[in-house]
C-alpha cells in the first residue's frame, strides 16, 4: 500500500506499483527511466477491483523532458486482468476483514447507547451496523473475482499519438482475444522496435499493426509541429470559454496551471 490511504476500503486504496518488464533493454540515445515511467504510466499507483467495477481500458500520454530540453514521450494502455494468486486474494480478503472491524469499532466508540441499545439498533437495521457494512462493502474470495491493473506503454521520440494508440489496444486485443494472432505477440513487438522507422519530416509511413495496418504522418520542415492530439477532446473537456481564457493566457504569456485527476 502507498500508506496515503488506510480509510479507504481497500478496493479503493493505491497499491505500490512496478516495471515487470522493458524492450530493449537499453538503448544509449535513450536511456530506460524506471522510475519516472513507472510514476507516469501509473500516477495513481496499482488498483484492484472487481467483477461490480468498471474495467473498460484508459490511455493516457506523458512527457519525459531532460536536462537538454530533449522530450520522450510516452503512450499507456491500462487495462484488468484477473488475479490468479490465491494469496493475493486472500491477503484482500483479510484487508476487508480489518477494515470492516476497525469501522465497526469506531461506530462503537462513537456511540453514546448502551450495549443493549446498540444491539437493538443493529437488529433494527441500523446503516451503521456491521451487517451492513459487511454487505455493501465487502471483498469475498468465493464470490467475487479480483483483477488488478496493468499498462502496457510505448515510448516514442515523436508524439505519434494516434499511432501508437491503435498499436496498443491492437495489441491489447491480441493478449485477451481467446483466438490468438497470426503471429506471436513477439513478433509484433519487434517489428514496432526495430523495423518501423521513423518517417521522414514531410512524408507519411504505413506499417501493419496486429491485425490492420497503421498510418501516421510527419510534418514537413515548413509546417506546424506535431500535434496529434483530437483538438475536440479539448473542446469537451475545457469548454469554448475555459478553452479561450487559456488561449488568451498563452498569448499574454501567463503560466498557466490545468489541474486535473
Amino acid at each position: 500500500v502507498t500508506g496515503e490511504n488506510f480509510d479507504q476500503s481497500p478496493l479503493r486504496r493505491t497499491f505500490k506499483s512496478k516495471v515487470l518488464a522493458h524492450y530493449p533493454q537499453n538503448i544509449e540515445w535513450n536511456p530506460f527511466d524506471q522510475d519516472a515511467v513507472n510514476m507516469l504510466c501509473m500516477p495513481k499507483g496499482l488498483s484492484f477491483r472487481t467483477q461490480t467495477d468498471n474495467r473498460d481500458p484508459e490511455l493516457h500520454s506523458f512527457i519525459i523532458t531532460r536536462e537538454d530540453g530533449s522530450r520522450t514521450y510516452g503512450f499507456v494502455l491500462t487495462f484488468y486482468e484477473e488475479v490468479t494468486s490465491k494469496q493475493i486474494c486472500t491477503a484482500m480478503q483479510t484487508l476487508y476483514q480489518m477494515h470492516n472491524a476497525e469501522q465497526y469499532s469506531s461506530v462503537c466508540a462513537s456511540s453514546s447507547c448502551s450495549m443493549d441499545s446498540l444491539a437493538s439498533s443493529i437488529d433494527e437495521g441500523d446503516a451503521t451496523s456491521l451487517a451492513k457494512l459487511q454487505r455493501y462493502n465487502s471483498y469475498d474470495i468465493s464470490r467475487d473475482t479480483l483483477y488488478v491493473s496493468k499498462c502496457i506503454c510505448l515510448i516514442t521520440p515523436l508524439p505519434f499519438m494516434q499511432a501508437c494508440k491503435k498499436f496498443l489496444i491492437q495489441l491489447y486485443k491480441a493478449v485477451t482475444s481467446q483466438q490468438p494472432p497470426p503471429l506471436p505477440l513477439e513478433s509484433y513487438i519487434h517489428n514496432i522496435l526495430y523495423e518501423v522507422p521513423l518517417p521522414p519530416p514531410g512524408r507519411s509511413l504505413k506499417f501493419y499493426g496486429v491485425y490492420e495496418p497503421i498510418i501516421c504522418q510527419r510534418p514537413g520542415p515548413n509546417e506546424l509541429p506535431l500535434s496529434d492530439y483530437p483538438l475536440r477532446e479539448v473542446f469537451e473537456l475545457l469548454g469554448l470559454e475555459n478553452l479561450v481564457q487559456v488561449f488568451t493566457c498563452v498569448l499574454l504569456e501567463m503560466q498557466i496551471l490545468l489541474y486535473s485527476q
